[in-house]
């Protein structure tokens, strides 16, 4: 099952892909794609609906924006340096456990909305990344249970602004969350149509240039390693989301380093999770 929420922003409604490629809306269902969603047994719950109601409900025209397809979650935790092509590009040594820093849900936005530049930002850069949506409470929870907290895996570009996050002080957080810098989807897809979650292809160009390639093989630190290590210092609440990391290709990691201008245009994407397009503009 693929989870959408489509509509304007900030008034986003849910609905799925079904297998046909269809879009169905689901206000019907009576609720969002949230915290009390996941944390109420939604996903069985929704599929039990969808067998009595998909054939009558509306479909979505294909025209209509979409939406991050996680309602505002609790966190959003990102990994550092999870690939180590990254980490030597960056001139970072290679973590001996995972680096966890956040990025403020605020930042959440659609798959094609516009990436606004910040004020006082002159060092924009890209991260394609594999997103893992919880879909249990998970405290102190064991590897080999961590994948039993987990709902499903997303498309995520975890926009940052260096000049922030490095050259300022204090925590990344400040260069990570950015309005605009936390573009999520196109969907959510449900952990049983992605049971190679550890072998995607991984990709992304700015304005048509290819930047990275990889895949989610390539993580130093796997998924249910993830979701146990963050689980040991801090509850992920059902419809949170882990970011975990991003492979070589980043803009920092260029000689010299390259960032975005106005008018780039950057495209993503991960096998089976869809593809992102961003234009990166001044409002």
């Amino acid at each position: 099952m693929k989870l959408i929420r489509f509509g304007p922003e900030r008034r986003e409604m849910p609905g799925v892909i079904l297998t046909d490629g269809a879009r169905l809306d689901c206000r019907d269902f009576g609720e969002d794609w949230n915290e009390a969603f996941f944390g109420n047994d939604g996903l069985r719950r929704l599929r039990a609906w969808l067998t009595q109601h998909s054939a009558d409900a509306p479909r979505i025209d294909r025209a209509e924006r979409l939406g991050a397809p996680v309602a505002r979650p609790s966190k959003i935790v990102c990994i550092g340096l999870n690939y180590s092509d990254h980490a030597k590009e960056t001139k970072a040594e290679i973590p001996k456990e995972p680096v966890i820093f956040f990025k403020a849900t605020t930042a959440l936005v659609g798959p094609a909305d516009d990436l606004v530049m910040p004020r006082g930002g002159t060092k924009v850069d890209w991260e394609v990344e594999l997103a893992v949506v919880i879909g249990h409470e998970a405290r102190y929870v064991q590897r080999q249970n961590a994948m039993e907290h987990v709902a499903g895996f997303a498309l995520h570009n975890d926009y940052s602004e260096r000049a922030f996050q490095i050259e300022r002080g204090g925590q990344w957080v400040k260069g990570k969350s950015c309005d605009t810098f936390a573009p999520l989807g196109p969907w959510v897809a449900t952990v049983d149509e992605v049971p190679d979650f550890q072998s995607l292809g991984m990709w992304l160009t700015v304005n048509g240039e290819s930047r990275q390639k990889s895949s989610t093989s390539n993580m130093i630190f796997d998924v249910p390693t993830l979701v146990s290590y963050v689980s040991q210092f801090m509850t992920l609440l059902p419809g949170d989301v882990i970011s975990t990391g991003t492979p070589a290709g980043v803009g920092l990691g260029m000689n010299p380093p390259v960032y975005l201008r106005e008018s780039d245009v950057v495209e993503c994407g991960i096998d089976k999770l869809g593809r992102q397009r961003q234009k990166f503009v001044r409002k």
